[in-house]
């Protein structure tokens, strides 16, 4: 049933006239609150999710025009230099699960917190050991108290502490927690790729998070280019050798290796 709704409303979408962002607008607002709430009410296992979510990923790339291998990273990661407002639809359900259960878990009601709450989710994903992770992460994270990680004074950054928060206030914190430990899976995976993860070593950079609204304003060619800049997929030389596209990776002006940090960079002679 899922799986019919979602092929369904997805081939709607890529067969309609609207321009690829608008497209991806309608993937996003449209379809996937769509999927959420079945997801949330039936039982529905993980790999099923990851299944879709591939999907939506595969027409996204194509409606944003970028190369079919770019990583997922790039799609859906909140800490990456150039992040794009795109949601993961698997993270969405297991965030989902995760707030379900915490939500039966401190329950006023003494017949429902008496009972074990269990949320079948298949065998890949465990989302009672997912929030007890994220809880154990929020523990640890009030011992050690806040740390200094920029140039801001002391004392000028607050945190909620895990043993001074109740109800709403606590599932709130264990859903942003599965998040930033989604987010540092993500990053790690993107550390792993020689090419696209480049990125993760920019250290002197400042992240740039795209809206919607500068994303409306934007030629669709000028999102492809700006994603393909900082992923390492514009077609330069030394790409296009290790696509096996061409044979000659040299510049021809300087007769250097030809990597897009040569082409983009203020080089004399580019």
């Amino acid at each position: 049933m899922v799986r019919f709704i979602h092929e369904k409303y997805q081939e709607d979408i890529n067969s309609c006239d609207l321009k690829g962002k608008l497209k991806v607008w309608c993937l996003q607002f449209m379809l996937n609150p769509k999927l959420l709430w079945p997801f949330l009410v039936y039982e529905i296992c993980s790999t099923t999710v990851e299944a879709i979510e591939a999907k939506i990923t595969k027409f996204s790339r194509r409606w944003l025009g970028v190369p079919s291998g770019l990583t997922d990273v790039a799609m859906y990661c909140r800490k990456a230099k150039l992040r794009v407002p795109l949601k993961s639809i698997l993270e969405e359900y297991k965030c989902g699960n995760a707030r379900l259960l915490s939500m039966l878990e401190d329950s006023e009601d003494p017949v429902v917190k008496i009972v074990q709450p269990t949320i079948k989710t298949g065998r890949k994903l465990k989302v009672v050991e997912a929030v007890d992770e994220a809880k154990e992460c929020l523990k640890i994270k009030e011992v050690i108290k806040l740390t200094q990680t920029d140039r801001k004074g002391l004392g000028s950054s607050t945190a909620k502490w895990w043993s001074k928060a109740e109800g709403k206030e606590k599932r709130d914190m264990v859903i942003n927690e599965m998040q930033l430990n989604e987010d540092s899976r993500r990053i790690q995976k993107a550390v792993e790729q020689s090419q696209q993860g480049q990125c993760t070593m920019w250290d002197n950079a400042l992240q740039n998070s795209l809206t919607w609204n500068e994303i409306w304003h934007m030629a669709l060619l000028r999102i492809s280019f700006l994603i393909k800049s900082v992923y390492d997929l514009l077609p330069s030389n030394a790409n296009l050798v290790r696509w096996r596209k061409k044979q000659d990776p040299t510049c021809p002006l300087c007769q250097g290796r030809q990597i897009i940090e040569h082409v983009l960079s203020s080089w004399k002679m580019s």
